[in-house]
């Protein structure tokens, strides 16, 4: 059986979508509460959701940072004093000024909440 180009298009996404999307919401299910530190500003207790194990780790060694701990779950609110959206992922700030983490969420071109 043959198929013209707009259904093998239509088969191969009907197909390759739900797949993908499971991948991508497993590969990126998880949260990491680590310090974040820079020589900048810090340090600040912090946590990245909608993050891998793999990318956890790279936060523990980007900057001063520390104390990087992956978890499956997803990062409490308790206690939290604003969230910045970003791109890729969300960071969720326990410590710190709201006002001065605002100013560096927008240089990092996230949204402040």
């Amino acid at each position: 059986m043959k198929f013209g180009p707009a259904i093998k298009i239509i088969l191969t996404r009907a197909i390759c979508f739900p797949l993908c999307l499971l991948f991508a919401i497993s590969a990126h299910a998880g949260s990491c509460n680590y310090t974040q530190e820079n020589m900048f500003a810090g340090p600040f207790k912090v946590c990245a959701e909608s993050v891998d194990q793999a990318r956890c780790e790279e936060f523990a060694t980007e900057g001063s940072n520390a104390d990087a701990s992956y978890d499956e779950a997803s990062c409490s609110t308790d206690s939290s004093i604003g969230v910045c959206t970003l791109e890729q992922f969300t960071l969720t700030y326990y410590t710190g000024n709201a006002e001065d983490l605002e100013v560096g969420c927008s240089f990092q071109g996230g949204d402040w909440t």
